[in-house]
């Protein structure tokens, strides 16, 4: 069995945001990470990904991340850096390992993967959401993906091609679309845009803030999504049973779950699906803390620039733990 002080689950942006404070703290750690390269998410997302806010204000803490030439970098961009952020901490994270359960024992927490057990004093459990899409249960001729499954728009040229999902990644993926297929965009309510100067920076501040920033809208105008929508090519309809039917393609942006399995054995999932916290720690386990979730897990957590102050705050409050 190997040892720890901290096992960090997961080595995507809120497990390296950990792993950096815990080196600044001097506190022993490893990441396992079950991808076989760096990047966590990014790396698998579809080709025109781009994110909310210029370079700048999309770094993890300690090392900006390098400008991208063309305004909102892409997923591509993202990824480099992950990879080089890795490097330049060198961070200890070995790959790919899954981890398929955390349990207690007298000393603290052991964690099992399939490479190895770990024992561990405090486990940061930062596994995020995209690995768990919902998928409806709908029973359709045609072919269905996710937003995990797409990636690039000349693969449906001429094709009719639904798009579900009223959010971020529903509204890029039918501007990505609609200049090369017959594409219809289905939501359950018609698409709430966040005034043209709101990014990602401005969302952070607003949700470090106010907590909420729902009541500003949903979807964030990034330039392709802006320019579609001003040349009326981006009108959604209500979801209709039978035009999905007759769709060649299903795409749908219906969301996430956070990716807890792993967490089974100790019983602390709500009806929800997650886990209760204070801050990032898992109020039935101290020696729990969860990292990069959403909101429920710290103001933004999610996003590059978000998830550094929960990762320092989880960091602080595990080095004032007694041992």
């Amino acid at each position: 069995m190997l040892k720890a002080d901290v096992v960090v689950i997961g080595g995507g942006q809120a497990g390296l945001a950990a792993a950096y404070h815990l080196r600044r703290a001097g506190i022993d750690h490893v990441v396992l990470d079950a991808q076989p390269v760096p990047g966590g998410a990014w790396p698998h997302a579809w080709n025109s990904l781009r994110l909310f806010s210029v370079a700048r204000h999309s770094s993890l803490p300690g090392w900006p991340m390098p400008p991208f030439p063309d305004g909102y970098p892409t997923a591509g961009h993202v990824a480099d850096y992950l990879a080089a952020y890795e490097k330049r901490y060198d961070i200890p994270v070995r790959r790919p390992v899954q981890v398929t359960s955390v349990t207690r024992d007298e000393d603290g927490l052991l964690v099992h993967s399939d490479a190895e057990t770990w024992a561990a004093r405090h486990v940061i459990s930062a596994t995020g959401t995209w690995w768990r899409p919902f998928r409806p249960l709908v029973d359709l001729p045609g072919r269905q993906l996710h937003t995990v499954d797409y990636r690039d728009p000349l693969e449906f040229t001429g094709r009719k091609v639904v798009v579900v999902g009223g959010g971020n990644s529903g509204a890029q993926i039918a501007a990505d679309l609609v200049p090369h297929t017959d594409l219809t965009w289905m939501t359950r309510r018609p698409p709430r845009y966040m005034p043209d100067e709101i990014d990602g920076k401005a969302l952070f501040d607003i949700a470090t803030r106010h907590g909420d920033v729902g009541r500003l809208g949903d979807i964030v105008a990034v330039p392709p999504v802006r320019e579609a929508r001003d040349r009326g090519l981006l009108v959604a309809t209500p979801v209709d049973a039978e035009a999905l039917a007759g769709a060649d393609v299903v795409v749908w942006s219906t969301g996430f779950r956070p990716v807890l399995g792993h967490l089974a054995a100790l019983h602390l999932r709500n009806a929800e699906g997650r886990v209760a916290v204070e801050g990032t720690t898992a109020v039935g386990e101290p020696r729990l803390h969860l990292l990069g979730y959403g909101g429920w897990t710290g103001p933004a957590s999610a996003t590059l620039i978000g998830v550094g102050p929960t990762a320092k705050a989880a960091v602080a409050k595990i080095a004032a733990a007694p041992d």
